[in-house]
Protein backbone atom coordinates (compact mmCIF):
# COMPACT_ATOMS: atom_id res chain seq x y z
CA UNK A 1 0.00 0.00 0.00
CA UNK A 2 1.28 3.44 -0.93
CA UNK A 3 1.45 5.99 1.86
CA UNK A 4 1.94 9.69 1.29
CA UNK A 5 4.69 11.24 3.40
CA UNK A 6 4.39 14.69 1.88
CA UNK A 7 3.03 16.25 -1.29
CA UNK A 8 4.24 14.28 -4.30
CA UNK A 9 6.25 11.73 -2.29
CA UNK A 10 4.93 8.33 -1.26
CA UNK A 11 6.37 5.15 0.25
CA UNK A 12 5.63 1.45 -0.09
CA UNK A 13 7.04 -0.77 2.68
CA UNK A 14 7.99 -4.44 2.44
CA UNK A 15 6.78 -6.81 5.11
CA UNK A 16 9.89 -8.80 6.04
CA UNK A 17 12.66 -6.18 6.27
CA UNK A 18 10.55 -3.00 6.28
CA UNK A 19 12.29 -1.82 3.10
CA UNK A 20 10.95 1.55 2.04
CA UNK A 21 10.40 2.00 -1.68
CA UNK A 22 10.03 5.71 -2.43
CA UNK A 23 7.87 7.19 -5.19
CA UNK A 24 8.45 10.77 -6.34
CA UNK A 25 5.84 12.21 -8.68
CA UNK A 26 7.08 14.16 -11.68
CA UNK A 27 5.60 15.77 -14.77
CA UNK A 28 5.51 12.65 -16.98
CA UNK A 29 5.55 9.88 -14.39
CA UNK A 30 7.33 8.83 -11.22
CA UNK A 31 10.86 8.27 -10.01
CA UNK A 32 11.00 4.97 -8.13
CA UNK A 33 13.76 4.54 -5.55
CA UNK A 34 14.70 1.09 -4.16
CA UNK A 35 11.49 -0.60 -5.35
CA UNK A 36 11.13 -3.51 -2.95
CA UNK A 37 11.89 -7.10 -2.15
CA UNK A 38 9.40 -9.78 -3.22
CA UNK A 39 7.76 -10.17 -6.59
CA UNK A 40 4.27 -9.84 -5.13
CA UNK A 41 5.19 -6.64 -3.29
CA UNK A 42 6.68 -5.05 -6.39
CA UNK A 43 3.66 -6.15 -8.45
CA UNK A 44 1.43 -4.57 -5.80
CA UNK A 45 3.45 -1.35 -6.04
CA UNK A 46 3.05 -1.35 -9.82
CA UNK A 47 -0.72 -1.90 -9.43
CA UNK A 48 -0.98 0.97 -6.94
CA UNK A 49 0.81 3.24 -9.39
CA UNK A 50 -1.52 2.24 -12.22
CA UNK A 51 -4.50 3.03 -10.00
CA UNK A 52 -3.05 6.52 -9.60
CA UNK A 53 -2.60 6.82 -13.33
CA UNK A 54 1.18 6.90 -12.92
CA UNK A 55 3.95 5.05 -14.72
CA UNK A 56 7.60 4.67 -13.75
CA UNK A 57 9.82 6.91 -15.90
CA UNK A 58 13.04 6.52 -13.88
CA UNK A 59 14.46 4.27 -11.20
CA UNK A 60 17.31 4.65 -8.74
CA UNK A 61 19.16 2.26 -6.43
CA UNK A 62 20.75 3.92 -3.43
CA UNK A 63 23.43 1.22 -3.12
CA UNK A 64 24.34 -2.27 -4.34
CA UNK A 65 22.93 -4.42 -1.54
CA UNK A 66 20.67 -7.16 -2.92
CA UNK A 67 17.46 -5.69 -1.52
CA UNK A 68 18.03 -2.33 -3.21
CA UNK A 69 18.80 -3.48 -6.77
CA UNK A 70 15.71 -5.56 -7.53
CA UNK A 71 13.08 -4.87 -10.19
CA UNK A 72 9.88 -6.37 -11.58
CA UNK A 73 8.58 -6.51 -15.17
CA UNK A 74 5.32 -4.85 -14.09
CA UNK A 75 7.32 -1.74 -13.23
CA UNK A 76 8.25 -1.28 -16.89
CA UNK A 77 11.51 -0.65 -18.68
CA UNK A 78 12.45 2.78 -17.37
CA UNK A 79 16.19 3.53 -16.98
CA UNK A 80 17.46 2.44 -13.58
CA UNK A 81 20.25 4.63 -12.23
CA UNK A 82 22.81 4.46 -9.47
CA UNK A 83 26.18 5.99 -8.79
CA UNK A 84 29.08 4.92 -11.01
CA UNK A 85 30.53 2.87 -8.14
CA UNK A 86 27.20 1.18 -7.45
CA UNK A 87 26.77 0.22 -11.11
CA UNK A 88 30.37 -0.99 -11.39
CA UNK A 89 29.90 -3.22 -8.35
CA UNK A 90 26.77 -4.76 -9.86
CA UNK A 91 28.49 -5.35 -13.20
CA UNK A 92 31.20 -7.22 -11.36
CA UNK A 93 28.61 -9.31 -9.51
CA UNK A 94 26.76 -10.21 -12.71
CA UNK A 95 29.99 -11.04 -14.56
CA UNK A 96 30.29 -14.23 -12.50
CA UNK A 97 28.66 -17.07 -14.47
CA UNK A 98 27.12 -18.32 -11.22
CA UNK A 99 25.93 -14.88 -10.05
CA UNK A 100 22.27 -15.83 -9.83
CA UNK A 101 22.94 -18.87 -7.65
CA UNK A 102 25.23 -16.81 -5.41
CA UNK A 103 22.63 -14.06 -5.11
CA UNK A 104 19.94 -16.61 -4.27
CA UNK A 105 22.12 -18.05 -1.50
CA UNK A 106 22.21 -14.64 0.17
CA UNK A 107 18.44 -14.17 0.27
CA UNK A 108 16.50 -14.65 3.51
CA UNK A 109 14.97 -18.13 3.35
CA UNK A 110 11.50 -16.72 4.09
CA UNK A 111 11.39 -14.93 0.74
CA UNK A 112 13.99 -16.73 -1.38
CA UNK A 113 11.40 -18.28 -3.70
CA UNK A 114 9.44 -15.03 -3.95
CA UNK A 115 12.30 -12.74 -4.94
CA UNK A 116 12.79 -12.33 -8.72
CA UNK A 117 16.41 -12.11 -9.83
CA UNK A 118 16.23 -11.83 -13.63
CA UNK A 119 16.42 -8.00 -13.50
CA UNK A 120 18.67 -7.96 -10.45
CA UNK A 121 21.38 -5.30 -10.53
CA UNK A 122 20.78 -3.92 -14.03
CA UNK A 123 21.89 -0.44 -13.01
CA UNK A 124 23.11 2.36 -15.28
CA UNK A 125 25.89 4.27 -13.59
CA UNK A 126 25.65 8.04 -13.65
CA UNK A 127 28.90 9.86 -14.43
CA UNK A 128 31.07 10.51 -11.38
CA UNK A 129 30.22 13.73 -9.55
CA UNK A 130 26.70 13.83 -11.02
CA UNK A 131 24.83 16.19 -8.71
CA UNK A 132 21.22 15.28 -9.44
CA UNK A 133 19.07 12.58 -11.02
CA UNK A 134 18.34 13.26 -14.70
CA UNK A 135 14.57 13.26 -14.96
CA UNK A 136 11.56 15.55 -15.50
CA UNK A 137 10.49 16.11 -11.94
CA UNK A 138 11.48 17.84 -8.70
CA UNK A 139 15.24 18.29 -8.33
CA UNK A 140 16.68 15.25 -6.55
CA UNK A 141 20.17 15.89 -5.22
CA UNK A 142 22.59 12.95 -5.08
CA UNK A 143 24.73 12.81 -1.93
CA UNK A 144 27.32 10.11 -2.55
CA UNK A 145 29.56 8.66 0.15
CA UNK A 146 31.20 5.35 1.00
CA UNK A 147 29.45 4.59 4.29
CA UNK A 148 27.88 1.12 4.41
CA UNK A 149 28.46 0.15 0.76
CA UNK A 150 30.41 1.14 -2.36
CA UNK A 151 28.83 4.09 -4.12
CA UNK A 152 26.14 4.59 -1.50
CA UNK A 153 23.93 7.59 -2.21
CA UNK A 154 21.36 9.45 -0.18
CA UNK A 155 18.87 11.49 -2.17
CA UNK A 156 17.48 14.87 -1.17
CA UNK A 157 14.22 15.88 -2.82
CA UNK A 158 14.76 19.58 -2.35
CA UNK A 159 11.31 20.97 -3.21
CA UNK A 160 9.66 18.50 -0.86
CA UNK A 161 12.19 18.58 2.00
CA UNK A 162 12.55 14.78 1.92
CA UNK A 163 15.82 12.93 2.57
CA UNK A 164 15.94 9.35 1.27
CA UNK A 165 18.78 8.01 3.42
CA UNK A 166 19.45 4.55 1.98
CA UNK A 167 20.71 2.16 4.65
CA UNK A 168 21.45 4.84 7.22
CA UNK A 169 19.42 6.67 9.87
CA UNK A 170 17.20 3.68 10.61
CA UNK A 171 15.24 3.19 13.81
CA UNK A 172 15.59 -0.61 13.54
CA UNK A 173 19.06 -1.22 12.06
CA UNK A 174 22.41 -0.16 13.50
CA UNK A 175 25.12 1.22 11.18
CA UNK A 176 26.48 -1.68 9.16
CA UNK A 177 30.09 -0.95 8.18
CA UNK A 178 31.54 -1.87 4.80
CA UNK A 179 34.89 -3.52 4.17
CA UNK A 180 35.94 -4.56 7.67
CA UNK A 181 38.33 -7.07 6.15
CA UNK A 182 39.78 -4.75 3.51
CA UNK A 183 42.16 -1.80 3.47
CA UNK A 184 39.69 1.05 3.87
CA UNK A 185 38.67 2.82 7.07
CA UNK A 186 34.95 2.03 7.30
CA UNK A 187 34.50 3.98 10.53
CA UNK A 188 35.82 7.22 9.05
CA UNK A 189 33.82 6.60 5.89
CA UNK A 190 30.68 6.28 7.97
CA UNK A 191 31.43 9.44 9.93
CA UNK A 192 31.99 11.31 6.65
CA UNK A 193 28.63 10.08 5.40
CA UNK A 194 26.91 11.27 8.56
CA UNK A 195 28.56 14.69 8.27
CA UNK A 196 27.28 15.04 4.71
CA UNK A 197 23.74 14.22 5.80
CA UNK A 198 24.05 16.51 8.79
CA UNK A 199 25.11 19.30 6.43
CA UNK A 200 21.69 19.38 4.77
CA UNK A 201 19.63 18.45 7.83
CA UNK A 202 18.45 22.02 8.36
CA UNK A 203 16.51 21.82 5.08
CA UNK A 204 14.98 18.38 5.73
CA UNK A 205 11.41 17.95 6.96
CA UNK A 206 11.09 14.18 6.42
CA UNK A 207 13.65 11.37 6.50
CA UNK A 208 12.94 8.02 4.83
CA UNK A 209 15.44 5.30 5.83
CA UNK A 210 16.04 2.20 3.77
CA UNK A 211 14.46 0.15 6.57
CA UNK A 212 12.12 1.16 9.36
CA UNK A 213 9.89 4.10 10.05
CA UNK A 214 9.70 7.50 8.39
CA UNK A 215 10.67 10.38 10.70
CA UNK A 216 10.41 14.13 10.91
CA UNK A 217 13.09 16.78 11.32
CA UNK A 218 13.60 16.13 15.04
CA UNK A 219 13.83 12.41 14.44
CA UNK A 220 16.42 13.00 11.71
CA UNK A 221 18.73 14.83 14.10
CA UNK A 222 18.23 12.19 16.79
CA UNK A 223 19.08 9.39 14.36
CA UNK A 224 22.22 11.14 13.14
CA UNK A 225 23.41 11.40 16.74
CA UNK A 226 22.44 7.79 17.47
CA UNK A 227 24.33 6.49 14.43
CA UNK A 228 27.35 8.65 15.26
CA UNK A 229 27.41 7.45 18.87
CA UNK A 230 27.29 3.84 17.69
CA UNK A 231 30.16 4.28 15.24
CA UNK A 232 32.31 6.21 17.73
CA UNK A 233 31.81 3.44 20.28
CA UNK A 234 33.10 0.95 17.72
CA UNK A 235 36.12 3.14 17.03
CA UNK A 236 36.92 3.29 20.74
CA UNK A 237 36.67 -0.49 21.06
CA UNK A 238 33.51 -0.36 23.16
CA UNK A 239 30.36 -2.42 22.79
CA UNK A 240 27.78 0.18 21.72
CA UNK A 241 24.92 0.90 24.08
CA UNK A 242 22.22 1.31 21.46
CA UNK A 243 18.42 0.96 21.75
CA UNK A 244 18.31 -0.97 18.45
CA UNK A 245 20.17 -3.94 19.94
CA UNK A 246 19.67 -6.12 23.00
CA UNK A 247 16.48 -6.14 25.08
CA UNK A 248 15.33 -2.77 23.73
CA UNK A 249 15.38 -3.90 20.07
CA UNK A 250 12.10 -3.79 18.20
CA UNK A 251 10.27 -7.14 18.43
CA UNK A 252 11.23 -9.25 15.44
CA UNK A 253 14.53 -7.39 15.00
CA UNK A 254 16.52 -9.19 17.70
CA UNK A 255 18.89 -10.50 14.99
CA UNK A 256 20.33 -6.99 14.67
CA UNK A 257 22.20 -7.73 17.90
CA UNK A 258 24.10 -10.48 16.07
CA UNK A 259 25.19 -7.96 13.42
CA UNK A 260 26.42 -5.63 16.12
CA UNK A 261 28.32 -8.33 18.01
CA UNK A 262 29.91 -9.49 14.76
CA UNK A 263 31.10 -6.00 13.93
CA UNK A 264 32.68 -5.55 17.35
CA UNK A 265 34.51 -8.85 16.93
CA UNK A 266 35.75 -8.11 13.42
CA UNK A 267 36.97 -4.66 14.42
CA UNK A 268 38.87 -6.16 17.35
CA UNK A 269 40.48 -8.70 15.03
CA UNK A 270 41.40 -6.00 12.55
CA UNK A 271 42.94 -3.85 15.28
CA UNK A 272 45.07 -6.83 16.31
CA UNK A 273 46.33 -7.02 12.70
CA UNK A 274 47.37 -3.37 12.76
CA UNK A 275 44.17 -1.37 12.56
CA UNK A 276 43.07 0.94 9.77
CA UNK A 277 45.26 2.59 7.13
CA UNK A 278 46.63 6.06 7.76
Amino acid sequence: MLRQVTQGVLTHQSELLENNAVVVQGRAGVLLIDPGVTGSEMACLASDLRDLGQSVVSGFSTHPDWDHVLWHPDLGEAPRYGTARCAAHMRQVRSDPDWKARAAEGLPPEIAEETPLDLFGLITGLPAETAQIPWEGPRVQIIEHQAHAPGHAALFIEERGVLVAGDMLSDVLVPNLDGLNDTNDPIEEYLVGLRLLEGISGDVDVVVPGHGSVGGADELRARIEMDRAYVLALREGRVPNDPRVGPTAKPGWEWVSEISVGQVQRLAERNERGGFPG
